[in-house]
């Protein structure tokens, strides 16, 4: 007979949490409450104090030269929780007086800007290695680069010339195959490059910098490229040229952005480009100044002002046709009052950037049937809107600034995107 081996009763859970069991109990777990209670605290708090100061009515503006982080849907998955705490970071209450406190106290005692964040590794040059590399070092690129005499320069003209997202021919290929199919689907095809602020005035860059190499390596490159490309309209030399007309750069020292002069050439440049000889009735007068806040200082705990002139466009010699426009693009603009004498009446569709609001005056005074809109407010559905958009006009016009196109991160490049785009337009051909 097989002996069975006996059965040991197993014990019950205890009737307690396993937290408040003695200490040499075996099933003791410690809670460590107190540090608990002091993390939940701290996240209230964090989380907290936006909703209670919007109630308490203290709302937190807009200072870094971008929107406010809105808060994040459920839908958004995992995603959720990195945009909570961005959204709780921007909206915190007097956020913007701690960021110009910390500037200045880091300037009275030390004597130097205060450090920054947005580092970045530096791209991987040359062939690739047969042994894994070793990680790329943190490069600190400034959010704002002070230059010379008061001057100052967006960081990220730097940063993006140093980390492309990819090689400079690939993305100029991208863009080629966008023109050619443009131009097949029957229509015109025009793309105006808005300088960086470091190319047009360079002269008030400091001696030496981070990343100044590899940003006027990659620059010279992208501009021969640009030079290349007949579909590309140059404003350098015309900036330059209105520039000295002027006495000054047409880019503020505190300012990201070209002034008037250079939203009116853009509005010549394209109207030359669709209809050549159109411009020569076009009488310019100098018109009233303007100032307003700059948009660099904030970004660095101070603040600033940038100022310019707006012009008359006589596109007939004797009508002044320019009218104030005010729009962030977000949604498409109609721009159909223009008419007469050197102006164009075809069908465009322009996408812009912030470059194109300084334009938009003259863009009115020249154009008697555009649609504008910025670029980024299309780009969701990857390239179905834009593509549709296109595909209603005869000529498709293109604004992107030097950095965003240089840099390899310009959404409408993307190659899912020209595919979507290119499709639309060969379904709805122009004979």
């Amino acid at each position: 007979m097989t002996q069975e081996t006996p059965q040991v009763p197993r014990s019950p859970l205890p009737p307690v949490h396993e937290a408040f069991l003695p200490r040499e109990h075996a099933l003791h777990r410690p809670r460590h409450g107190r540090r608990q209670a002091v993390a939940l605290v701290c996240a209230a708090v964090f989380f907290g104090t936006p909703v209670l100061a919007s109630v308490a009515g203290v709302h937190p503006g807009q200072f870094e030269n971008r929107a406010l982080t809105s808060f994040p849907g459920l839908g958004q998955g995992w995603s959720f929780f990195p945009q909570l705490g961005q959204w709780a970071t921007d909206h915190l209450a007097f956020r913007e007086q701690a960021v110009h406190a910390g500037d200045g106290i880091s300037r009275g005692l030390f004597g130097e800007a205060p450090p920054l964040d947005g580092q970045r590794p530096q791209d991987q040059q040359g062939p690739i290695p047969a042994q894994p590399p070793a990680p790329a070092p943190l490069v600190n690129y400034p959010k704002v680069l002070e230059g010379k005499n008061g001057w100052m320069y967006l960081g990220d003209e730097i940063a993006s010339h140093c980390n492309l997202k990819q090689p400079l021919a690939q993305t100029m290929a991208e863009l080629d195959r966008l023109r050619d199919g443009v131009r097949a689907s029957g229509r015109q095809f025009v793309v105006v490059v808005a300088p960086d602020k470091t190319t047009i005035a360079p002269e008030y860059l400091p001696s030496n910098y981070v990343g100044k190499d590899c940003r006027e390596r990659t620059a010279a490159e992208f501009w021969q490229r640009v030079d290349a490309d007949n579909s590309i309209l140059d404003l350098r030399s015309g900036l330059e040229a209105q520039g000295r007309a002027v006495g000054a750069p047409v880019y503020g020292p505190q300012d990201a952005h070209w002034s008037d002069e250079g939203g009116m050439l853009m509005a010549r440049s394209l109207a030359e480009s669709m209809s050549p000889g159109s411009t020569a009735s076009w009488v310019i007068k100098p018109s009233d100044p303007w100032q307003m806040p700059a948009d660099l200082p904030p970004l660095i705990g101070h603040t600033g002002t940038t100022s310019g002139r707006h012009y008359e466009v006589l596109t007939d010699g004797k009508r002044d046709q320019t009218r104030e426009v005010l729009s962030d693009l977000k949604a498409p603009l109609k721009l159909t009052s223009a008419s007469g004498t050197g102006t164009y009446q075809g069908k465009v569709a322009l996408l812009g950037d912030s470059f194109t609001y300084r334009a938009l005056p003259y863009l009115a005074a020249t154009f008697g049937n555009m649609t504008a809109q910025h670029h980024s407010a299309l780009l969701t559905d990857t390239g179905s809107t834009v593509g549709d958009m296109f595909a209603d006009n005869r000529v498709v016009a293109i604004e992107v600034v030097e950095r965003t196109l240089a840099s390899g991160t310009f959404g409408l490049l993307a190659p899912q995107v020209v595919d979507n785009i290119l499709a639309k337009l060969a379904a709805r051909p122009i004979r």
